[in-house]
């Protein structure tokens, strides 16, 4: 056998060591809470045993958003190369614990969003089958959706497994189906809107600095201004979303103290910004490094407002379940016990340990590539897009728009790119003939031009040269050649497919594993 046969074989094992590895704390985890569960809380009879069940499905559950779900939080950081894999995986499980817990309230709806009626689930035994199912398909569809390196919505994914599992038990008429138009409608609002929002800033900081001559000088002006409005944004997205399960604010005093915050640190950072670029070199490269230390809190606050608004798609269902099995009477509200709690909190901290690194760099690097100009859009994409939405009254997911700010400053990128061939290829048309040392003089003079320089030449240009004579097809071939593509067309179509059909598929998963709970039962 040859040498470079042993090695293939060696590297095979230490794959198959680490999966080894990674699965076996995976269930060390849920045995953990299995034995927590039966001798912890003190329930016996077939409900304890249901409620034992339910906790080890919540623990899986829990692993499988800190794997999806938390990239959408730290992957554009990861991919610009603002933050390590390691640093990330850190300050994610960290913040994601601490949002969580300090954040994540102690009371949660027992039907998700409202989509099914509780009134139609009239028995108790009934109900806590409907969540165990709903619990184990959104879990397994998650599963299935890191392992193909698909970023999806967690809300949806459970949202869709209780109306399946919600319909199986009770009939189309327990499902609200006013509820279900607004999710189909945040499929469409949540990526287009935060793509907009990224590519929005990300075109407002390549006007404001890249485009520059001085970019030194441009950066000095306006990365204060972008870093106070991060902080005016992340204060009230956290303010409105992260802490809304302990702290009731109104939107008007979210946005005040926003502004209030966003205020203060514009004096704060505008010095310390100006003396870090005086030390750097007039590269874009360079300005880069003034958006990593943004990125990193951004990182932070983001992993924090998920920790304590999606820990209740991991618990929710298992909290209603706890609450039936005390209190033998379904609610629409379940206080929400701290082992309940704990259960998510450190399932996503150990899911995003485990298995968030491919979720992660599929976002933060296959997509697009991405630097910390992109990330930082990106990251005001999240905060904002939310405001906005929350002021509309429109439906949003955060995996929704965090992607969709992925795509839109990825095909600004690619506009820009092939808007600026195009310019060049028409400066080349209208030198036909032309000494080749002007012509590079022209393109020289032209590349270091502002916006409004480069219209002003390509005017003149056009005014005192004949436009070349081309047929539409040649001009055509001419569009095609110059045509960058710059965003992973598969990747987009493999995410807008699991996108698509999480619903559908959790529910229908769903509604199977109610029927098969319900035929072993009244076997």
């Amino acid at each position: 056998m040859e040498l470079k046969n042993f090695a293939d074989i060696e590297k095979a094992t230490k794959r198959g060591r680490r999966e080894s590895t990674r699965l076996g704390i995976g269930l060390l985890f849920v045995v953990g809470i299995m034995i927590y569960t039966a001798l912890g809380v003190g329930v016996t009879g077939t409900q304890g045993i249901m409620l034992v069940v339910a906790s080890m499905i919540g623990g899986y559950m829990a692993m499988n958003i800190g794997a999806n779900d938390v990239a959408n939080n730290v992957g554009p950081a990861v991919g610009s190369r603002a933050i390590s894999m390691v640093g990330a995986i850190i300050i994610a499980a960290i913040f994601e614990m601490l949002g969580a817990l300090v954040a994540g309230g102690d009371v949660v709806a027992t039907v998700q969003k409202g989509i099914i009626n509780p009134a139609a689930i009239a028995d108790s035994n009934r109900f806590i089958w409907l969540m165990i199912a709903a619990l184990l398909a959104g879990a397994i569809w998650l599963n299935f959706a890191t392992a193909v390196g698909a970023p999806v919505s967690t809300t949806h994914s459970i949202i869709g497994a209780v109306l399946g599992a919600g319909i199986a038990a009770g009939g189309m008429d327990a499902a609200n189906w006013g509820t279900m138009t607004g999710i189909v409608a945040s499929w469409i609002v949540s990526p287009l809107l935060g793509g907009a929002v990224a590519a929005g800033f990300l075109y407002w900081i390549k006007r404001a600095i890249t485009y520059k001559a001085d970019m030194i000088a441009a950066a000095q002006r306006t990365v204060p201004i972008l870093i106070g409005l991060m902080a005016f944004a992340f204060t009230t997205y956290l303010v409105m979303k992260g802490l809304k399960q302990v702290w009731k604010v109104s939107t008007s005093s979210a946005l005040l103290l926003g502004a209030a915050t966003g205020i203060l640190t514009y004096f704060l950072t505008a010095a310390n910004v100006r003396r870090r670029a005086a030390r750097l070199e007039n590269t874009k490269e360079s300005i880069n490094t003034l958006f990593t230390l943004p990125l990193v809190f951004a990182a932070a606050l983001l992993s924090f407002a998920h920790g304590a608004n999606d820990v209740a798609n991991a618990v929710g269902p298992l909290a209603a379940i706890a609450d039936v099995v005390h209190s033998g009477q379904i609610a629409s509200k379940a206080s929400i016990p701290f082992w309940v709690m704990m259960v998510g909190a450190l399932g996503i901290a150990i899911g995003l340990t485990l298995y968030g690194p491919k979720l992660i760099r599929t976002v933060g690097s296959e997509i697009t590539e991405l630097d910390q100009m992109r990330a930082f859009s990106i990251a005001m994409s999240a905060a904002v897009t939310v405001i906005i939405a929350s002021q509309l009254g429109l439906p949003v997911s955060s995996t929704h728009i965090a992607v969709g700010g992925v795509f839109g400053v990825g095909f600004l990128r690619e506009f820009i790119k092939t808007n600026y061939s195009q310019m060049i290829d028409e400066i080349k048309l209208h030198h036909l003939g032309a000494d080749k040392d002007a012509v590079e003089a022209f393109l020289n003079r032209f590349s270091k031009a502002s916006v409004k320089e480069k219209r002003e030449m390509l005017d003149q240009l056009k005014a005192r040269t004949a436009q070349a004579d081309l047929s539409k097809y040649e001009r055509k071939q001419i569009r095609k050649v110059y045509r960058h593509e710059l965003v992973k067309r598969d990747a987009v179509f493999k995410i807008a497919a699991a996108w698509i059909i999480t619903v559908p598929a959790s529910g229908i998963m769903a509604a199977m594993i109610y029927y098969m709970i319900f035929g072993i039962v009244h076997a």
